[in-house]
């Protein structure tokens, strides 16, 4: 299972959901969550988030 999330800091830019090369990251109201059985954990979210929102737990 995939460790990394995206924290309340979200911003809902959108920067993650273009990079995500198996689709996992979607909008969920004000902020993207990142379907945790899709997830692969490559990190290429993680090094475009512009406010440091996504996490490995």
């Amino acid at each position: 299972m995939a460790t990394h999330h995206i924290t309340e800091d979200c911003i809902n830019c959108g920067a993650c959901v273009d990079v995500c090369p198996v689709d996992a990251i979607s909008e969920e109201g004000d902020i993207h969550v990142i379907d945790q059985g899709v997830c692969t954990d490559c990190g290429a979210c993680d090094d475009v988030c512009p406010v440091d929102a996504i996490m490995p737990e």
